[in-house]
């Protein structure tokens, strides 16, 4: 069982109140969305060898908004029901929690960027494996101080499932080197054709 380290857990008050709690990882996950400049993402991502089942590029930012705001409030629920129950099991459960949600939320936010701005797709599918099997333990842990936080998270789960299949097929198909892998300038910018697809 892991245990709550403050020094590495997000302050308090970020999961007390729920428009934080909320607001967080939403606007964190857009800000490493915007810094990693989407034309460029997007271009790397329509040149690359994909797996079968890969959304179109703009399936992204709708599906992480929701997924993150669904991780707020499964953060806000757990930690507000731990912080005020009197059973001390619960109470240890949820902070332990706030320490996981931490470190998937890091996890999280670095993958894009080891991904597609550093080209690393082996770091990048290592990241979300971990990501994935810290989010499926922090599901199990939050589930038992509340039912509902513990649901919350099972969409983001489920995604993180698909990504992590998306990343490594991804990786697999293009010898995990993405080094060049852009559409040339010349191409049509309304271009929406993955390298793979015929026209």
């Amino acid at each position: 069982m892991t245990t709550y380290i403050p020094s590495i857990t997000l302050p308090g008050v970020l999961f007390e109140h729920p428009a934080a709690a909320i607001l967080l990882p939403v606007c964190a996950g857009t800000a490493i969305g915007f810094s990693t400049r989407p034309k460029e993402t997007q271009d790397t991502y329509l040149a690359l060898r994909q797996p079968p089942f890969r959304p179109p590029p703009r399936v992204f930012g709708p599906a992480w908004t929701v997924l993150y705001g669904c991780m707020g409030y499964s953060a806000y629920r757990a930690y507000m029901t731990g912080l005020h129950n009197i059973d001390g099991r619960i109470h240890a459960l949820a902070m332990h929690g706030a320490t996981l949600y931490t470190i998937q939320l890091g996890l999280n936010l670095i993958w894009m960027p080891l991904f597609f701005r550093f080209k690393r797709p082996i770091e990048a599918t290592v990241d979300i494996v971990a990501l994935t099997g810290i989010v499926g333990y922090l599901t199990y842990i939050w589930g038992q101080v509340d039912e509902v936080a513990g649901w919350a998270l099972v969409p983001y789960l489920g995604w993180l499932s698909f990504a992590t299949y998306l990343s490594a097929g991804t990786g697999y198909l293009n010898n995990w080197n993405f080094e060049g892998k852009e559409r040339p300038q010349s191409e049509k910018p309304t271009d929406t054709k993955y390298v793979d697809e015929k026209p």
